[in-house]
C-alpha cells in the first residue's frame, strides 16, 4: 500500500500555515507581497534541506495564471529541459510558464544556459531551489537575471508549531487522544536542526511507535538518538570556534569546527572560517584569506564526510597564523564615517572626467607623491593604524620610506 509521509500530506496550502521564514512569507513578508502585487520575477531560493522552498514555489504558482511545470534536476536532461521551453509557443503558454526547477545545482552549465532565452523575454519565469551556495553552483548569467532569496534554518519554537498541528492531524485521521510528554514536541524540534521535514518524519515514526503518549524514548528511537541542538548551540559553537582561532588554539578551533559539521553546519562553517581569515588574522598573513577560500571551495565540492579535512586544514591555519585585526577596525571606523555621511564628495582630482590636477605616482621617484586623496571634511582621518607583526611593520617601512605614512597611524615596531 502506498504511503504518503506526513510532510506531505500536511504541505501548507497557504502563506499563512509556513512555519518559520517571516521576512519572506509574514504579514509583509516580500514574496508574499511580490505574489499579492500579481509581478512575478525569476528567482533562486537557497537554504538548508526542510525550509520551505519547494512549499513555496506550489504556492507561488497559484498566484498566477502561468503554466506551472516543475523538474528535479537530479533526474531531468537537457531534452526535458527543452521539451518546457518548447510548450511557450503553444496555446497551453501563452501566459508563459512558470517553471520550477528542485535542486538547480545539478544542472551543468548547457542545461542552465539553455534557459537564458526563455527567461530574458519573459516567456519563462523561473523559480529554482538548490541546498548549495549558488554563486558556486549556477551559472552567473542566471544569477544576475533573478533575484536570490535565503531560506534559513527554522527555529525550534515554530517546527514546534507545526508538530502541534501534526498531532492534531493524526489524532483527527486516526481516531484517536494521543498526547505528547511534556518537553517531547521541543525535543524532536531541536533535533531536526531546522528542518521541517525531518522533525515531521520523526514525529509520524514516534507516534505510530507509541501508546496514548509519546515520550522521550519513543522519539529517540527514530533518530539513533537525539542530539540536543538548537538555534542557540548553533551561534554557541560558532562563537567558539572563532574565538578559538582568535586565541591561537588549534585544538579547540579543530574541535568545534567537527562540532558543527556534525550537526549538518558545512556552509555556515565556511563562511565564518572565510569571515575569520580577515577579521582576525587579516594583514599579518594576508595569505590566509586565500588559502581559507580554497579549502572551503574544496570542502564544498567535496561534500560530507571528506569536507572535514580541508576545513580542518583551513582553522588550523588560522589559529596558528599570526593575528591582526587592523583592517576589520579601519572598515568598522570608516563605515562609521559613511553612515554619518561624511565625505561625500571626492577631491577633484580624483574625479572625472578632467582629473584637474591629478599627480600620476608612477611618475615620481618611489612611485609616489603626496596628494590629497580623502574628501575635504576628512581629510586628516586616519582609519589604517598597522598592526606590530612583521607583514604589516614591513608595510610600514615602506610607506615610512616613500613618504606616505601618516603621523597618526601609529605604527609599532615588532621584531618577533
Amino acid at each position: 500500500m502506498l504511503h504518503t509521509p506526513l510532510a506531505e500530506q500536511m504541505r501548507p496550502k497557504s502563506f499563512d500555515e509556513i512555519v518559520g521564514q517571516e521576512r519572506l512569507f509574514g504579514k509583509n513578508g516580500v514574496l508574499r507581497r511580490m505574489c499579492e502585487s500579481g509581478r512575478l520575477t525569476n528567482m533562486i531560493f537557497y537554504g538548508p534541506p526542510g525550509t520551505g522552498k519547494t512549499t513555496a514555489a506550489a504556492l507561488i504558482a497559484g498566484y498566477s495564471d502561468m503554466k506551472f511545470c516543475r523538474l528535479n534536476a537530479t533526474t531531468a536532461s537537457l531534452s526535458d529541459v527543452k521539451e518546457v521551453l518548447s510548450s511557450t509557443a503553444t496555446l497551453f503558454g501563452n501566459h508563459g510558464i512558470l517553471l520550477y526547477i528542485d535542486e538547480i545545482q545539478y544542472f551543468n552549465r548547457k542545461q542552465q544556459q539553455a534557459l537564458l532565452e526563455y527567461i530574458e523575454d519573459g516567456r519563462v519565469t523561473l523559480v529554482a531551489s538548490t541546498t548549495e551556495n549558488p554563486h558556486f553552483y549556477i551559472y552567473n548569467a542566471l544569477i544576475s537575471r533573478s533575484t536570490l532569496f535565503e531560506f534559513k534554518p527554522v527555529g525550534a519554537a515554530d517546527i514546534s508549531k507545526a508538530l502541534e498541528r501534526a498531532l492534531d492531524y493524526l489524532n483527527r485521521l486516526t481516531d484517536s487522544r494521543k498526547t505528547a510528554a511534556d518537553g517531547v514536541l521541543r525535543l524532536i524540534a531541536e533535533t531536526a536542526s531546522g528542518d521541517v521535514r525531518r522533525a515531521l518524519m520523526i514525529f509520524e515514526n514516534a507516534y505510530y511507535n507509541a501508546g496514548d503518549e509519546i515520550t522521550e524514548d519513543d522519539a529517540v528511537a527514530f533518530d539513533g538518538g537525539i542530539r540536543n541542538y538548537s538555534d542557540d548551540s548553533h551561534f554557541d559553537l560558532m562563537s567558539a570556534l572563532q574565538k578559538s582561532v582568535r586565541g591561537s588554539d588549534p585544538d579547540a578551533a579543530v574541535f568545534y569546527l567537527c562540532r558543527l559539521l556534525a550537526a549538518g553546519e558545512l556552509l555556515a562553517a565556511c563562511r565564518r572560517l572565510q569571515v575569520m581569515a580577515s577579521e582576525d588574522v587579516g594583514l599579518a598573513y594576508p595569505l590566509a584569506a586565500a588559502v581559507t577560500r580554497a579549502c572551503c571551495e574544496s570542502a564544498i565540492e567535496l561534500g560530507m564526510p571528506e569536507a572535514r579535512i580541508p576545513l580542518s586544514h583551513a582553522a588550523i591555519l588560522l589559529a596558528t597564523a599570526p593575528k591582526s585585526n587592523s583592517a576589520e577596525i579601519a572598515s568598522a571606523t570608516a563605515m562609521a564615517d559613511v553612515e554619518a555621511g561624511l565625505g561625500m564628495i571626492p577631491p577633484a582630482a580624483l574625479r572625472s572626467p578632467l582629473f584637474k590636477g591629478y599627480k600620476y605616482p608612477h611618475d615620481y621617484p618611489g612611485h609616489y607623491v603626496r596628494q590629497q586623496y580623502l574628501p575635504d571634511d576628512i581629510k586628516d582621518k586616519v582609519y589604517y593604524k598597522y598592526g606590530p607583526n612583521k607583514t604589516e611593520q614591513a608595510a610600514a617601512a615602506y610607506a615610512a620610506a616613500v613618504g606616505s605614512l601618516k603621523k597618526d597611524a601609529n605604527p609599532e615596531k615588532n621584531d618577533t
